[in-house]
């Protein structure tokens, strides 16, 4: 026995020959490039042929037994119409009801004589709660309270009969005379919402606001 083949190991299979193995090699490029070709007719064909060369290229493609992957992008789209597909349309909030509650609709209608109307008789609450209330209504602000309270309670001390007795000013604002607040209501003797309401009035076109009024009665003693 040769003293080569005595040592050779006994797991190895046969060894291909160098001129076998370039052969095999070289028909797996050609093979590989085949494919590429073929992708590449059956693309430019579809692009610049329209349906006919893509029905050839398909069949080509059949008779070749080559499959290539779906565009990820075409099927997103065909699974997003199919999902949207399934949706059931929903209304929104802005859509009109078309139906409503018998009950609720009784309930709400002008003529059906369920409304609740609430009013309040202002003269018999606190004069400075009747005041805080009114503010906005002339375009004050709450702030605005501090200077009428100090204003109200150098004149008046907020009493709804407060006569001067040097002079015929009358009331929590001292109208002089107190006759000019028949223009806010004829109760304006004995109402504090009356007599309110106009001194506010009054304050707004005279000053423009409770504390420019208050400002005037520290300077010259009256306002």
């Amino acid at each position: 026995m040769p003293r080569r083949e005595e040592y050779v190991p006994k797991h190895r299979g046969t060894v291909v020959a160098p001129t076998l193995r370039k052969r095999l090699r070289r028909s797996l490029v050609l093979a590989g490039v085949a494919v590429a070709a073929t992708g590449i007719a059956v693309s430019s064909g579809l692009a610049f042929n329209g349906g006919h060369s893509g029905a050839a290229a398909s069949a080509s493609l059949s008779s070749s037994n080559v499959s290539l992957p779906a565009a990820p992008e075409h099927y997103a789209a065909g699974r997003a119409a199919v999902d949207l597909g399934d949706r059931t349309p929903v209304a929104s909030r802005s859509d009109r009801r078309t139906s409503v509650d018998p009950v609720k609709k009784r309930a709400l209608d002008q003529a059906s004589g369920g409304q609740v109307t609430q009013t309040e008789d202002l003269s018999k609450q606190n004069p400075r709660t009747v005041a805080r209330a009114m503010l906005s209504d002339f375009g004050f602000s709450s702030h605005q309270f501090s200077c009428l309270n100090a204003l109200y309670m150098s004149e008046s001390g907020w009493n709804v009969h407060a006569d001067n007795p040097t002079s015929s000013a009358y009331g929590i604002p001292q109208a002089l005379p107190g006759s000019k607040m028949a223009s806010a209501g004829p109760d304006w003797a004995e109402n504090p919402a009356t007599q309110i309401r106009w001194g506010l009035n009054y304050i707004r076109s005279s000053y423009g606001s409770p504390c420019s009024a208050w400002a005037f009665k520290q300077s010259h003693q009256w306002y």
